[in-house]
């Protein structure tokens, strides 16, 4: 099977200045001008936009320099260096996210006469509803990713949701629900070319300073929730939470060790056996307690079997559930087995190439079998940074069938410390103290042990490879996994 990879997008910068200009949506970014900073900082906006141009375009090129930051200047270069990115953004892609507008003169949301927007998949377009609900928080308001069933209608899905989300009880809250342009097998919300289309959603409603970018969720019914578990497994280090509904999803696909720092409610009937959604609702549940069990805070979850309910069960326990969690951009401990997604209507599938502060240089495993996977788990503990990197064979065991369906409950994993490999890790004051040496371990071995400084090629960097204003890293460390 065809497979590529997230490209990773390397940048370093030596010098920034940054001018006031319009972000083409009608708001106006903060002025920065000033002759000194110009004389310090030395480069052009012109050559930062260029910059985070080639990033937005996926081109890996690289600029020289190495420009160290005294302290007193880290918080004003991230104000600089997001502002040119959040301008970058808005003005880059030809497809834009209107300003999310209330509905609330319109009855039933259900009976809209057309869309808020559309984006061309390779498929056919995709009519989405962007639409707020109440006043905008100070802070931004929370966005769901809400996304729908594989009914052969996908209109009918589609207006489905939007009725379902006029209801829910999460005010303040912005809604961007898609339409698929099929339905069936034609609706897999996990492969590459929707992926893309996700990352753009993110880009721009961050970048548009209308949502909060630690109040990210993804949810979904039936089809939707078996992607919105993918989708939770694939982006946990952007989202503050993930509600699939009616769902189950097999566990090959989304590993519930990668939900660390991801509240998780999944709410299923109890009579919703087709597919093994009960059984599989069941075995996340029992997989979700024990891992809480051992790392207490990391694993919250909410997985209930509706008693007495169907596929159509309470929809409405989801959203206020999630609402109230907001994201560590930044945390302490995660796991990530870092599985593709894709290999489904001749597309391939794709991998992660960097995730919370980690930025994978070189991959571990070849990459060419996805039941062969690595691991990677990151426990901080005051300056000492533990990252345990292992190659890990999957195996399906324990299945089920039922009226000519079969699916595999569980999934047997075999590890074996990686031998191959390079990482860069990113580092800021909000892992660890960067006033005095960190020590870096890669499976109990020391690789690193030193001070690290705060460089402005290196919040450049980590900006245009995240595009996430929670996580512009400060310094980083390159580490070599053998």
């Amino acid at each position: 099977m065809k497979v590529i990879t997230v490209k990773p997008l390397i940048f370093t910068v030596t010098l920034l200045v940054l001018c006031s200009f319009n972000n083409g949506g009608g708001q106006e970014v903060a002025d920065h001008k000033n002759i000194d900073e110009t004389i310090r900082y030395g480069i052009t906006q012109a050559d930062i936009r260029k910059y985070f141009s080639s990033a937005l375009d996926g081109d890996i090129t690289q600029l020289k320099g190495n420009k160290k930051l005294a302290k007193s200047d880290i918080e004003d270069a991230k104000s600089k260096v997001w502002d040119i990115w959040a301008n970058t953004v808005l003005n880059h892609y030809t497809e834009q996210l209107p300003s999310p507008t209330s509905h609330s003169d319109v009855e039933k949301w259900f009976n809209m006469p057309g869309p808020d927007g559309t984006w061309e998949l390779p498929e056919g377009p995709m009519p989405f509803l962007y639409v707020s609900k109440g006043e905008a928080p100070a802070t931004g308001f929370p966005l769901f990713l809400f996304i729908h069933g594989s009914g052969p209608d996908p209109e009918m899905e589609w207006r489905a949701s939007i009725s379902w989300a006029q209801v829910f009880k999460d005010t303040p809250s912005v809604f961007f629900i898609p339409q698929s342009p099929q339905g069936g097998t034609g609706c897999r919300w996990y492969q590459p070319s929707r992926q893309a289309k996700w990352e753009q959603l993110i880009k721009l409603a961050i970048a548009s300073g209308d949502i909060n970018p630690d109040k990210i969720y993804i949810m979904g019914i039936s089809e939707g929730a078996y992607g919105s578990q993918r989708l939770a497994s694939f982006y946990a280090d952007y989202i503050a939470g993930a509600g699939p509904i009616a769902g189950g999803e097999v566990l090959v696909s989304c590993p519930p060790e990668n939900l660390a720092n991801v509240p998780f409610t999944l709410q299923t009937g109890e009579d919703d056996t087709m597919y093994g959604r009960k059984l599989l609702t069941q075995k996340v549940g029992y997989l979700l307690d024990s891992l809480e069990t051992v790392h207490p805070g990391h694993y919250v979850h909410n997985v209930n079997l509706q008693p007495g309910k169907g596929h159509g069960c309470d929809y409405t326990l989801t959203t206020p559930w999630l609402v109230d969690f907001t994201r560590n951009a930044t945390p302490r401990y995660f796991y990530m087995e870092n599985g593709a997604l894709g290999g489904i209507n001749n597309e391939p599938l794709r991998y992660r190439d960097a995730f919370y502060n980690v930025r994978i240089l070189e991959p571990s495993d070849a990459r060419d079998n996805d039941m062969y996977r690595t691991a990677y788990e990151m426990i901080i503990n005051g300056n000492t940074i533990d990252l345990n990197v292992n190659n890990v064979t999957l195996s399906t065991s324990q299945p089920a069938s039922d009226s000519g369906w079969t699916v595999n409950l569980s999934v047997d994993k075999a590890f074996i410390p990686a031998s191959t490999g390079k990482v860069r890790i990113y580092l800021s004051n909000d892992l660890v103290d960067m006033s005095k040496p960190v020590v870096i371990k890669v499976n109990g071995n020391r690789k690193f042990k030193g001070k690290v400084t705060p460089k402005l090629d290196v919040i450049a960097e980590s900006c245009a490879l995240f595009g996430d204003p929670s996580r512009l890293f400060t310094a980083a460390v390159d580490i070599d996994i053998k």
